[in-house]
């Protein structure tokens, strides 16, 4: 499915507008047959067809809901959580888009926070477990 280069175009500008903070960095990806802008790895929004993809978090999604012009974003049938669709009627002007977007940075700034509080799994290589037996195979030479 391509996407609205246009609407692309001011979801880029609208970002860069609405600003990451700090080091925050943001990168392009292509995605879902569209775009999504990343934030520190973290999709925070994106263009499929004509829709604004907007990543509301899971603390947003309600509110964002309610909104006119969006729906859950159900890409592959099951609505996806803490993402919406906008049609383009929801951010015909700058004010709309630059709403949208900054709450997309904040629901990319959630996810970020959920990830880097989640403890990390350790593989088993590196546990502090003792190291299993392992039988030797001797290869015998003709």
């Amino acid at each position: 499915m391509a996407y609205d280069q246009a609407t692309a175009e001011r979801l880029r500008t609208a970002v860069l507008r609405t600003g990451p903070e700090g080091r925050e960095q943001i990168d392009e990806r292509q995605m879902f047959g569209g775009i999504a802008l990343m934030l520190d790895g973290c999709m925070c929004c994106g263009v499929i067809g004509h829709d604004l993809v907007v990543r509301t978090g899971a603390t947003g999604a309600a509110e964002a809901l309610g909104r006119p012009h969006a729906r859950p974003m159900d890409f592959t049938g099951t609505p996806l959580r803490g993402f919406v669709y906008v049609a383009p009627d929801g951010f015909r002007s700058e004010a709309e888009l630059d709403e949208w977007v900054a709450r997309g940075l904040a629901g990319a700034r959630e996810a970020a926070r959920e990830k880097a509080a989640k403890p990390r799994k350790r593989s088993p290589r590196n546990s502090s477990a003792k190291p299993t037996a392992r039988r030797a195979t001797a290869t015998r030479e003709r």
